[in-house]
């Protein structure tokens, strides 16, 4: 995967002309939000600036400890109780000490775990909102609680003892898990992929501070050169003369409809005046559940969409999300799109049902695949991102390519589903022609083949990230 490497260092020129494939109908004015029944929220004018939007609160937080401390907080570490972090434990510390959730400058205390659960939103000392709608906390159970005792700081270790922080000026309280779990996903049914990770069987405790990251987290996985901070995103952007970044986040492999999207979304926002607007394609990197393609497969499948030249690598930044994911809908959307103001981005492209998953129950979605796209034009603290809701993109039978939906012939239209995505790759079966770049398609079906079955004739199920 070494040629995609080439998208964080490249001089930009001018765009070459995108594929024929993508010359289709598209809507013809760009809608920043969404219009409300009731009193409408006044948003910010949109305003054409090279300069990257600020980060929440006015400053990108950078929580690692300066070179010159490291031996000294490693010796003042050695003395205090130990707390193991799990991998999704792990996952957060990246995402708080890179500046993803700034202002946030460690593991929420009480009353930030409130505001979120209740606000999706937290109000800093000078009365201003930023958006926060997901909790991110460290839960621990009696057994540690009791170790801790009256230590007002202690040292988090990864599985093998490494020493990843120092939590210091901490604060312990009750793990309301029910309450946790009803305000983040609006239901307290079993089944929930997050839930039954990282939160059924955590600590009746959480404990919140503030963190003094030792190093980088790092995965030795082959894919940390992709792991761009906020801090070296808003480099990258800057270096090649942004004056709009718009973030399309993903978890699944890119199909010609998503591309269709992106490119269509850049050629409106050269329409509206801008010079150079830059795609940060964003796959989500942390936690997944176990039927969503691993990380390691999807950035394969991304490179042959930019080698095809799906996707022009002079105008895309391919960088991974580091955040675990919820599946929780229009709450944790927000959170999506709030990490992306933090990294430069202006503009967040948004579809049907985002972070949305099936009812694990029920023969239903969880969420009205509509609510989404409704709640980030609504929502505290997102203000200044400008929400770009788009159509339904879906394969034309009559162009033999994905194309906008038309309900005028709707007939010419094939809506493939993921699970009929995953079926056909899985049977080595090609999907209609133009619905996604061949050697991405090659990379999705040796995947599944690599699942190879054991001895008793089952596929093993994939391990989530």
């Amino acid at each position: 995967m070494a040629s995609m490497a080439t998208l964080f260092v490249k001089t930009p020129s001018p765009s070459p002309s995108f594929p024929k494939t993508f010359n289709t109908h598209f809507s013809p004015a760009l809608k920043l939000s969404i219009p409300l029944a009731s009193k409408p929220r006044t948003r910010q004018r949109l305003r054409i600036s090279n300069a990257l939007i600020e980060p929440d609160g006015g400053k990108l937080v950078e929580l690692f400890v300066e070179e010159s401390k490291k031996g000294e907080k490693k010796r003042e570490a050695a003395s205090l109780p130990r707390i193991k972090l799990s991998r999704i434990d792990l996952q957060w510390v990246h995402v708080i000490s890179e500046g993803w959730s700034s202002p946030l400058r460690g593991f929420m205390r009480e009353s930030e775990f409130l505001q979120t659960l209740h606000f999706n939103s937290l109000r800093l000392e000078d009365g201003s909102v930023v958006n926060m709608s997901v909790p991110i906390v460290l839960a621990i159970d009696d057994a540690q609680k009791r170790l801790i005792g009256e230590s007002t700081r202690v040292a988090l270790v990864d599985s093998d003892n490494n020493l990843i922080a120092i939590l210091k000026d901490i604060e312990i309280y009750k793990h309301h898990k029910e309450e946790r779990i009803a305000r983040t996903w609006g239901t307290t049914a079993p089944g929930l992929p997050y839930v039954d990770q990282a939160i059924t069987n955590a600590g009746n405790w959480l404990i919140g501070g503030d963190l003094e990251v030792i190093e980088p987290i790092k995965y030795h996985d082959g894919l940390d050169r992709f792991r761009l901070s906020p801090a070296e995103l808003r480099e990258e952007f800057t270096r090649r003369n942004a004056d709009a970044v718009f973030a399309f986040q993903l978890r699944n492999p890119v199909h010609n409809g998503h591309a269709l999207l992106m490119t269509d979304t850049r050629r409106r926002l050269l329409e509206m005046g801008y010079k150079n607007p830059i795609l940060l394609l964003h796959p989500l990197g942390g936690y997944t559940k176990a039927d969503d393609v691993p990380l390691s497969w999807r950035m394969k499948q991304h490179e042959k969409v930019l080698e095809d030249g799906v996707l022009d690598p002079e105008t895309t930044v391919v960088s991974i999300f580091p955040s675990p994911m919820h599946y929780a809908g229009p709450t944790e959307v927000q959170w999506h799109a709030k990490a992306r103001i933090n990294a430069g981005a202006n503009f967040y492209i948004v579809g049907r049902d985002p972070a949305g998953m099936g009812h694990p129950i029920e023969k239903r979605d969880l969420y009205d695949a509509d609510h989404g796209k409704k709640v980030l034009s609504m929502a505290p603290g997102l203000e200044r991102l400008n929400i770009l809701p788009f159509k339904v993109a879906a394969y034309d039978k009559s162009q033999g390519k994905m194309a906008f939906f038309d309900p005028s012939r709707s007939h010419d239209f094939l809506f493939i589903s993921g699970t009929k995505m995953r079926t056909l790759a899985r049977n080595k079966e090609n999907p209609p022609e133009g619905f996604m770049c061949p050697n991405g398609w090659k990379v999705l079906v040796d995947y599944y083949d690599s699942l190879v079955p054991a001895d008793n004739g089952k596929v093993p199920e994939a391990v989530p990230v």
